[in-house]
């Protein structure tokens, strides 16, 4: 099975939206497909990496990251929120979603994307790096359930931005909304 990662094209957007409704199911997809496509028309998202897995020029997998800004009073950090992640169910755990990930973040490191967070399963996303956020300082966009908490992470591109600002996460518009939160 050959995966080839690449940037998604514009025309692989009925593809994604189909592949997430595959992964998420009939009644999560539809919510997912269409905050991905409301991500796309948002300039507050930008700047937005957008990637596909393909099989046999199929779209497998999909993996998102749109802009996200942390406040703070000296300096400059370039965040990223990585949401959705999906992969069709067909080909689920068989690594493409690590694929995507690394993939994803080998491109924000040359980008200088200083941190990178997600709203996850811990056991998942810490295979690839990813920390619980709220211990370095980080808080989501909104309140994480306290046994949840571990579910909002970061991995830190440049070791140096790890904890160094206590702040809340702002996302883009389209993903400011309180029922994509809650884990």
């Amino acid at each position: 099975m050959d995966v080839i990662i690449r940037e998604s094209y514009e025309s692989d957007g009925a593809a994604i939206s189909d592949l997430a409704i595959a992964a998420f199911g009939e009644s999560e997809g539809p919510v997912i497909s269409a905050l991905i496509e409301d991500l796309g028309a948002d300039s507050t998202a930008e700047p937005m990496l957008s990637l596909v897995a393909t099989i046999d020029n199929s779209v497998v997998g999909h993996i998102l990251f749109t802009n996200a800004v942390i406040r703070q009073s000296s300096g400059s950090v370039a965040a990223a929120i990585l949401a959705p992640l999906a992969v069709h169910p067909e080909v689920q755990n068989q690594g493409i979603g690590g694929q995507l990930i690394q993939e994803g973040i080998v491109r924000l490191k040359a980008a200088r994307v200083d941190l990178v967070f997600v709203l996850g399963y811990p056991a998942y996303y810490t295979r690839y790096g990813f920390m619980p956020a709220a211990v370095l300082g980080y808080q989501a966009p909104y309140p994480i359930p306290k046994e949840h908490s571990d579910a909002w992470m970061v991995q830190a591109l440049r070791p140096e931005t790890a904890g160094t600002v206590e702040a809340r996460v702002e996302c883009a518009n389209a993903l400011d909304k309180q029922e994509y939160w809650q884990e």
